[in-house]
């Protein structure tokens, strides 16, 4: 067992829009988190991943970064940066912050220079490539964000390729100078005293040499097998830990689209020296049709399930897994995988049991700890964000979609929908803003806030800050061995951790009824001392879980 910081620590994530505004804009700064730093501290998390605060004209909310070496307008200064580094410091609570640099914005001085004429050396920074003969462009890739991957720039006579919107120009990170320049950035904020980097898309780095058509019909193809984890990714990662990461004491983490248990074994494998974990999304796409992830499909627990154990037994002896249920770009998980409406407070604690007592470190999003909920706005044009609001123009206006379906897809998955501002208090605008917020506050917030779970002894808060304290006290937690039990239960998730000597069983009900519970010896008959659990021990009957019931015992003989 080779203890390290990173498995022990528990991550909030910030997204700094949505978190606290401390001037009366509507817009989350940098000042409001300076002012949240205590309840973060009483919740008991070791580290912050904090969402872009770099300079950015916000087309995709900070992804486009315009200026990797200045704090955002709207966000504040690099003195209250600074200021809310000291503070976290001070508290004992590390910062990671977002590193993206598969693309940049189309206002970043890289690309105005790039687009400026093809002789200009920062030209080989990003993916240039004339038209086809007919004028089309030069593959039939699609974007992330709709349409095709392609924007032709009239002024350079040349598409250039942005995966994701148009304003975000992908990055050719096959020229050596342009990986020079993103690793003297990484150095200049590593010497600030940032403490880690989750990279966003990271595996999407290296496309395959002459950007060949995507598969499929009609007219825009897949192309993600020739970028994602793309012909010289584990090179380039390689090289960014040689000559950046493996010079500090950080904590990285990859976001990765796509990623497979044998790449993330080798992106992980510390013999391999690139990152220490990877975002996976397999469990994100367990209620995605055919079509992708508007197409809503049932979920299952043995969908989920069978995932969730693929992973931990895919990285239990190499690599590392992240955990997580809902992030910035998620639907909230108690509405997505419990009950939003009569057990909310259960089904958070119980999916709050599940990542905390899974092999891994636990990323919680912002609000998640108060059991924060999916939010239905009456109107599209009350929707912020891009892919949302691309995806409805697509589907209404190329494909003639039905409107009342689209919408119903957006209150499921909309990426808005984990961006309404966090629920401070049952005053004015969730106590989030003295202004008017950018994006409406959930409704429900004079019920769901942070003031009235902080008092309550049993609020979903109170459970979390539970779970944390217990993980810094029991090793188990973080180094046991996984264990599936159950694997054919419709309802109950059942595993065992084991470290040494020491074996806890954790047992879960995803459903709203109570649901029969027999376990295989010797754990049915063993001796269970509950370590945690969402209901008093008041009711416990050995054979039942009740609706959305979350059990911790440790297990004797």
């Amino acid at each position: 067992m080779e203890r390290a910081f990173w498995k022990e620590a528990v991550v909030y994530q910030i997204y700094p829009r949505s978190f606290m505004d401390s001037n009366g804009d509507g817009i989350g700064d940098l000042r409001g988190i300076i002012s949240k730093l205590d309840y973060l501290q009483e919740l008991g998390v070791d580290v912050v991943w904090l969402s872009p605060v770099y300079q950015s004209p916000n087309d995709d909310n900070g992804y486009d970064i315009s200026d990797y070496y200045n704090i955002m307008n709207e966000f504040g200064t690099m003195a209250d940066w600074e200021e809310m580094l000291e503070g976290m410091h001070r508290r004992g609570i590390k910062l990671m912050m977002d590193l993206v640099v598969n693309h940049t914005s189309d206002e970043h001085a890289w690309f105005v220079e790039s687009r400026s004429s093809k002789e200009n050396p920062y030209r080989d920074y990003y993916i240039w490539r004339p038209g086809k003969e007919d004028g089309r462009p030069p593959n039939n890739w699609g974007s992330f964000f709709s349409g095709p991957a392609w924007k032709k720039d009239e002024a350079a006579g040349e598409y250039y390729l942005h995966l994701f919107s148009t304003k975000q120009p992908d990055l050719n990170w096959d020229n050596p100078k342009l990986r020079t320049s993103i690793y003297d950035m990484m150095k200049f904020w590593l010497d600030k005293g940032v403490d880690g980097f989750r990279m966003d898309v990271i595996n999407l780095i290296s496309k395959v040499e002459g950007l060949p058509d995507g598969t499929g019909e009609g007219e825009l193809g897949d192309g993600s097998p020739h970028y994602m984890n793309g012909p010289h990714v584990h090179e380039y990662l390689h090289e960014m830990n040689q000559e950046v990461l493996s010079k500090y004491d950080v904590m990285t983490v990859g976001e990765m689209p796509g990623v497979t248990i044998e790449e993330a074994v080798k992106y992980t494998d510390a013999a391999r020296e690139e990152l220490q974990m990877v975002f996976q999304f397999e469990h994100m796409h367990v209620d995605a049709g055919e079509q992708g992830k508007w197409e809503l499909a049932p979920w299952t627990l043995h969908k989920l399930r069978d995932i969730l154990h693929k992973w931990q037994m895919g990285l239990q002896h190499h690599g590392w897994n992240s955990l997580y249920l809902n992030n910035h770009d998620q639907p909230r998980m108690v509405s997505r995988f419990g009950n939003d409406g009569e057990y909310r407070v259960q089904s958070a604690k119980m999916l709050a049991t599940l990542l905390h007592t899974l092999k891994g470190t636990p990323y919680i999003y912002q609000g998640e700890e108060l059991g924060m909920t999916n939010v239905k706005f009456g109107s599209i044009e009350e929707y912020k964000d891009i892919e949302t609001l691309n995806m409805y123009k697509d589907r209404m206006d190329r494909l003639g979609g039905d409107q009342k379906e689209i919408m119903e897809s957006i209150y499921a998955k909309g990426r808005d929908n984990a961006r309404t501002p966090m629920q401070w208090n049952d005053g004015p605008q969730a106590g989030f803003t003295s202004g008017t917020p950018w994006i409406s506050i959930n409704p429900n917030y004079k019920e769901i806030n942070a003031a009235q779970a902080v008092q309550d002894p049993d609020s979903v808060f109170h459970y979390y800050k539970q779970l944390i304290a217990l993980r810094k006290q029991h090793l188990v937690m973080v180094y046991g061995d996984y264990e599936l039990l159950l694997p054919d239960h419709e309802f109950i998730y059942a595993y065992t951790r084991t470290l040494d000597q020491e074996q806890w069983l954790i047992t879960l009900n995803f459903s709203g009824a109570p649901a029969f519970l027999e376990l295989p010896e010797p754990y049915e008959s063993a001796h269970k001392e509950r370590v945690i659990g969402n209901y008093s021990e008041a009711g416990m009957e050995p054979h039942f879980l009740r609706p959305y019931e979350a059990r911790v015992c440790r297990l004797s003989k």
